[in-house]
């Protein structure tokens, strides 16, 4: 299914067969605000059937032919790869450099989850090992779960979309998912691609259209066992609420901090603070969302920032030399400019950028940032680049942890007593050194603690674990 044509207009397949909708659904060029394509708007009736194929089907592909659907994936991805980046660039805003990386990581999730289909990752013990044991052995096995539903947001619309898809067909778990609204035509190209690579029709859907019914569907449905949910707050909590007896998996995001200690090398740490809060235009839950700089190199941190910040390209997202595109629409930037204006009034200090037009923003960055600003009290979803200067490691702690986020933290020093203490403390679920909170393999366990996440975390190796379920069988061992 070719993805160049200017105007992409997929259907969703359910059990397999074209489902356009009785209407569609609009995808916007965030820069110009053209139509690029549409998705179909699927009745309740509709995702219900999509919902009750799923939950009856079984998948009998063994590991090793659940390995090859995955590797087939990833070669579809890498063979489209261009286009790929094309395609969601004009449904998001985000540029071709981040696209292209984001193509690139979807690769590898299918790699990843290829290698883990074929890993049994089961255990065995002994019986025999007190008094009121018996010579047995116990083993277990992992079986998949009736259904999963997944939901996924705007930011990375493919790679998210990888994140649910392959972990399910490494273990064999039948899957519907809901795609943003705003980006779902990556999704219905990775649905057709894995169908194509030769998993179970019946058992993998998208389905598009209104956000409340879909998910009204999902969590009213008898066959969900496991949802799962990357996203805002506000709808994590409405899913946690709702979802009932039943495993969640919930990334809710974060305002990560870049601690930054006296001892750092200052390029580094601004290289650092400028990639990690402007890549994919800030819209990261792990994007550095807030700089904690020691008070005897915050100011001359916060010139470096603002020099490097001013180096980007700030531009059309389809041309290859833009360094940052848009936020995914007007209303987003529009709230990352009302914090910007709200931490100025709070005392903070514009060095350089916050000129917005439309759903594109200059990244601001700002100096003297206090911690109860919104701009940083809360997740800023946007480029902004604010340093707020701390006293002491001490200091630099209290606020990291002061929030109600705990998802990533990056670390710019040398002093290893400093990076034990930040790595035991700081509450978060990934600390990162002398590198931007958003590092990560797509194959190592992701998620936060306290707002930024509930339940097993994400990863393809956890996401796994997370759609099995562990049976204990034992036998007698003479």
């Amino acid at each position: 299914m070719t993805v160049s044509a200017t105007t992409f207009e997929p259907p969703c397949l359910i059990g397999g067969a074209d489902e356009h909708g009785e209407n569609r659904l609009e995808v916007v060029y965030p820069f110009t605000g053209e139509i690029i394509g549409t998705a179909p708007v699927l009745s309740r009736s509709t995702v219900r059937r999509a919902l009750d194929l799923a939950g009856a089907a079984i998948v009998s592909l063994d590991r090793y032919a659940r390995s090859l659907v995955l590797e087939g994936v990833a070669a579809m991805i890498a063979g489209e790869a261009g286009e790929l980046a094309s395609l969601i660039t004009r449904e998001s805003g985000l540029c071709l450099a981040d696209t292209t990386h984001e193509v690139a990581r979807a690769v590898d999730v299918f790699r990843f989850a290829a290698r883990a289909a074929l890993r049994d990752d089961g255990e065995l013990w002994a019986c025999d090992i007190s008094p009121n044991g018996r010579a047995r052995r116990a083993f277990t096995t992992r079986e998949p779960v009736r259904l999963v539903a997944a939901i996924t947001p705007f930011n990375h619309p493919l790679n998210q979309v990888a994140h649910k898809f392959a972990p399910a067909i490494a273990a064999g778990a039948p899957i519907v998912l809901k795609p943003s609204e705003k980006t779902p035509l990556a999704a219905l190209w990775l649905a057709r691609a894995v169908l194509e690579a030769g998993y179970p029709p019946d058992a993998l859907a998208v389905v598009t259209g209104d956000r409340k019914e879909i998910l009204n569907e999902m969590l009213g449905h008898e066959a969900v066992e496991v949802v799962m949910f990357t996203g805002g707050i506000a709808v994590g909590e409405l899913i946690a609420s709702r979802a009932g007896y039943r495993r969640t998996v919930l990334e809710l995001g974060g305002n990560d901090p870049l601690i930054v200690l006296a001892d750092a090398e200052l390029d580094e740490a601004a290289e650092l603070a400028v990639a990690g809060g402007t890549r994919n235009s800030g819209q990261r839950c792990t994007a550095v969302k807030r700089i904690l700089a020691e008070a005897p190199v915050a100011e001359e941190l916060a010139a470096r920032i603002a020099v490097g910040a001013g180096r980007l390209v700030v531009g059309d997202p389809l041309d290859p030399a833009t360094d940052v595109g848009t936020l995914i629409d007007e209303e987003a930037a529009g709230r990352v400019e009302v914090r910007v204006s709200g931490a100025i009034a709070d005392g903070a200090r514009l060095l350089g950028g916050g000129e917005r037009s439309g759903a594109q923003i200059v990244p601001p960055v700002l100096e003297q940032v206090r911690p109860v600003s919104e701009l940083v009290r809360e997740e800023t979803f946007g480029p902004a680049l604010p340093v707020t200067s701390v006293a002491d490691l001490d200091e630099a702690i209290a606020v990291a942890n002061g929030t109600r986020y705990g998802l990533s933290a990056g670390v710019v020093s040398n002093d290893l007593v400093a990076i034990t203490r930040c790595i035991r403390e700081l509450r978060c679920g990934t600390v990162n050194i002398r590198e931007v909170p958003g590092f990560r393999t797509e194959e190592t366990p992701f998620g936060g603690v306290k707002a930024s996440g509930l339940g097993a975390k994400e990863g393809v190796v956890e996401s796994i674990r997370a759609m099995t379920t562990v049976k204990v069988a034992t036998l007698p061992w003479p």
